[in-house]
């Protein structure tokens, strides 16, 4: 009988590539990892890796039993979303992601009115980046995500995870009134690597130049404010832009981002996740109608 457990980290080792990384995510050390993964092989009769070297490649049986493995790790998912519904409502842990805007402007309220109604969950909140959200899911350091994405970029979850849509909203160019007058100007801009970054210079070069970055900022607030200050133009989105400081012209311009509610496949059954997604659901029009632009 082939151990789930074991499924799970040859799964994860065709998506991340080394032993190391598989070890760093799941908090394992490399050694037990690779010991698994040989008593893995034994239990299926084949040989699962190739190794040459410090690399580690998937033979053809290893990728079929991928295959198979991502059946039955969705299936157990259910079958624990199932265990959880015999009880008596919600309750224990909700290993909650959010990137910064969502976890500010959506998860407060969210969860009081998911506390009041279910007393007897935990809801734990850790800010993340949606481009780690798949595989905090797939490790079960997260239950739940909160992940965006933007025009021209493409989605940013894998296979393993399911999504919902929650919310879409319109990004607003700061300063000029659109994105071709801006050619000229200082940027500021996220980290790069982030999907806010990649999305700015898409959008930029889709409009005939490429950004003059000045500054590298996560925090929206931080952004408006330079923003005001005179130190370069940037996009930002509605939920950052309810109360711009004083100074700060929005124009919309065409680009849209869209929130999504991200978990594991087969957790959509777990009976966490629908009052969860209710009471996320009711703060986000809250926060749609308090105000903003467009």
């Amino acid at each position: 009988m082939l151990d789930p457990r074991k499924l799970r980290l040859l799964r994860e080792l065709s998506r991340r590539g080394t032993i190391a990384a598989v070890a760093e995510a799941l908090t394992f050390t490399a050694s037990a990892v690779s010991q698994q993964l040989s008593a893995l092989e034994r239990e299926a009769g084949l040989p699962l890796l190739e190794r040459t070297g410090r690399a580690v490649v998937l033979t053809p049986a290893g990728r079929l039993l991928v295959e198979h493995a991502e059946a039955v790790l969705e299936s157990l998912e259910r079958a624990e979303a199932a265990l959880a519904a015999t009880r008596t409502g919600p309750s224990g842990p909700l290993r909650i992601g959010a990137f910064p805007t969502a976890a500010r402007a959506l998860l407060p309220e969210a969860l009081t009115l998911l506390v009041e109604e279910h007393p007897g969950l935990e809801p734990m909140v850790a800010e993340i980046d949606p481009a780690d959200v798949s595989a905090a899911l797939r490790a079960g350091a997260l239950d739940v995500a909160l992940v965006h994405e933007y025009d021209f970029v493409p989605p940013v979850v894998d296979d393993s995870v399911e999504t919902r849509p929650l919310l879409a909203e319109p990004m607003y160019l700061t300063t000029r009134s659109a994105l071709e007058e801006a050619a000229g100007d200082p940027w500021i801009v996220s980290t790069p690597g982030t999907l806010c970054h990649t999305m700015t210079v898409r959008a930029c070069q889709a409009a005939g130049f490429e950004p003059r970055v000045r500054h590298h900022i996560d925090d929206f607030d931080t952004v408006l404010l330079l923003a005001a200050a005179g130190q370069g133009v940037a996009l930002v989105p509605r939920l950052a832009a309810t109360r711009p400081p004083a100074g700060v012209r929005l124009t919309q311009v065409k680009i849209e981002r869209r929130t999504l509610i991200a978990f594991r496949r087969g957790y959509g059954e777990h009976p966490a996740l629908s009052p969860f997604t209710a009471a996320l659901r009711k703060s986000t029009a809250r926060a749609t109608q308090a105000g903003g632009h467009g």
